[in-house]
């Protein structure tokens, strides 16, 4: 007779063994050693007409598709591919450990790869824009063209100046961006989303976490298939039956893909987001938003990302990225992370951390760091985050503000590359060039932006040195009582120790000399100091 004791036993040896199991199979790319250089680029006209007016190469090898016999080699030796992916002339798939050795057995594989990261789409706790109870807004061109000193914006459009773009009529039309994210459910019956469909401005949907599904927007699989939609909202939303809006690019078209699942809290899915910006790119796509990240991973702690290796290099998804904006010409606006409060992590996430991508933090009304906004390490080179603006719920709503910001510029000088674009941002924001690891050089201006973008002379108040001299402690700051500034005590030029918003009491605000602060900003409404300790 076999005893509870046994059976429970029994069925802990078989857990462990099914454990087992799946632990020794994970996810992988398969990097090929070359490809068939006769096969022609897998790219649309629009995409060679982009390169060649960017000055980029037109034909690229990474445009080039997969050897086919490569593939056809490792499905006949039982090998379920995932992912084809021509930029990293790679494939992706499951493998045991039986199986990595009959890959690597192949002289056509160049090398193995996991992927086994953490997918963190930034959560967003505000209220949905959704209201089912809608009418049709009719002869929407019409209504768009009314005067808008009576719209109504929230606070990040305040805060990056809208007006300005608004004033020149710039709204994103001509430009199409892309949205690489989680799902997009409920878009088409969002009340601030109603123009996307009624003028067909989203020109194309794929879902590479679930490629049979048919209903992009009514379909939901997972809490977080709302996340691509509140992205969404905050590039082009606008209420034109209520006159209020909440994103900058209304009239832009759009391209979206789902590429992480939200039905698990750890998994790795950048072979989806690779296969999302292949699409986007070959269809000539130049800008991208992506509210995504990759950080810390659970399932398989060994090959799980560390701080250390987010250094713009050492990730897949970063070497794509990379990609994107080099060789590509991609303008890439990503979200900087969510782990700003994380002590074990507090930094920025992949691909946020790759020289080239626009990496967008977040601030509070002040222009302080949100506490959660991810930070960037110090050990990199290069400002990261590049700007940052208003967002209460997360860098995710932060990134589509800065992407819509972009799609104005592009619209009123389209033949702006990629690097021309990050610069104006940055040269644009409130703390330029005395930016840093926190908010990066601060809060876009538009009227900036434009200006910078025309090579008109800015009228705006320079930012000033005070050095302080070594026997002085303290210096006071100018400005009117009763005003509040934003100071950034620093370590170096670059590096926040400590951040506060202090009251103007008098008619300045003091500043003590502090052993651990080498440099000190301090942003006013009129100004911003940069105040050097000798």
């Amino acid at each position: 007779m076999i005893r509870f004791n046994q059976i429970f036993s029994i069925f802990v040896i078989l857990a462990a063994f099914v454990l087992k199991a799946e632990a020794q199979q994970s996810k992988y790319w398969v990097v090929f050693t070359d490809k068939e250089v006769n096969a022609g680029p897998a790219i649309s006209e629009k995409c060679k007409e982009n390169r060649r007016m960017l000055g980029l190469v037109e034909n690229q090898f990474s445009d080039l598709p997969l050897t086919k016999k490569y593939t056809t080699d490792l499905e006949k030796s039982g090998i379920q591919l995932l992912v084809k992916s021509k930029w990293l002339n790679a494939v992706s798939a499951i493998l045991s450990d039986a199986q990595i050795e009959k890959v690597n057995d192949f002289d056509f594989v160049k090398e193995i790869i996991p992927i086994e990261s953490q997918t963190v789409p930034a959560s967003i706790n505000s209220p949905k824009h959704t209201n089912k109870n809608v009418g049709k807004v009719s002869n929407l061109a019409d209504v768009e063209k009314q005067q808008n000193d009576d719209l109504r914006v929230d606070f990040a459009m305040k805060q990056i100046g809208i007006e300005h773009f608004l004033d020149a009529g710039l709204n994103g039309k001509g430009v199409t961006i892309g949205v690489i994210d989680a799902g997009f459910f409920g878009a088409n019956d969002t009340q601030t989303l109603k123009h996307l469909f009624e003028r067909k401005q989203i020109l194309g949907v794929k879902d590479y976490v679930n490629p049979k599904k048919k209903d992009y927007f009514g379909e939901q699989e997972s809490a977080s298939d709302f996340h691509g939609t509140e992205v969404l909202n905050a590039i082009t939303g606008r209420n034109f039956k209520e006159n209020f809006q909440i994103g900058l690019a209304t009239n832009a078209n759009f391209y979206l893909a789902r590429t992480d699942s939200g039905n698990k809290e750890f998994r790795g899915e950048e072979d989806n987001w690779m296969a999302a910006m292949e699409w986007m790119d070959s269809l000539g796509v130049r800008l991208i938003n992506t509210s995504l990240g990759y950080a810390k991973g659970f399932s398989n702690p060994k090959e799980s990302y560390t701080p250390e290796q987010m250094d713009g290099k050492t990730s897949v998804i970063a070497r794509a990225a990379k990609m994107a904006v080099d060789e590509k010409g991609i303008v890439l606006v990503v979200s900087a992370g969510n782990e700003g409060d994380d002590s074990s992590w507090r930094i920025i996430s992949t691909p946020a951390d790759v020289d080239g991508v626009i990496a967008i933090g977040a601030t509070n009304e002040l222009g302080m760091k949100m506490g959660y906004s991810s930070i960037g390490p110090e050990f990199l080179t290069y400002m990261k985050p590049n700007v940052s603006c208003f967002s209460l719920f997360g860098t995710s709503l932060a990134a589509p503000v800065i992407t819509g910001f972009v799609a104005c510029v592009m619209q009123a000088f389209p033949n702006l590359n990629n690097k021309e674009i990050r610069t104006i941002l940055e040269k644009s924001a409130n703390l330029y060039p005395y930016g840093n690891n926190f908010i990066g050089y601060g809060v876009p201006s538009a009227k900036k932006a434009l200006k910078l973008a025309a090579k008109r002379p800015l009228s705006e108040v320079e930012p000033r040195i005070i050095e302080v001299a070594e026997n002085e402690k303290q210096v006071e700051i100018p400005m009117p009582v009763g005003e509040i500034a934003v100071v950034f005590h620093k370590k170096n030029a670059t590096h926040v120790v400590t951040q506060e918003s202090v009251k103007a009491k008098y008619n300045f605000i003091p500043l003590k000399r502090n052993p651990s602060v080498k440099q000190t900003t301090v942003m006013t409404r009129e100004e911003v100091v940069e105040v050097i300790w000798k």
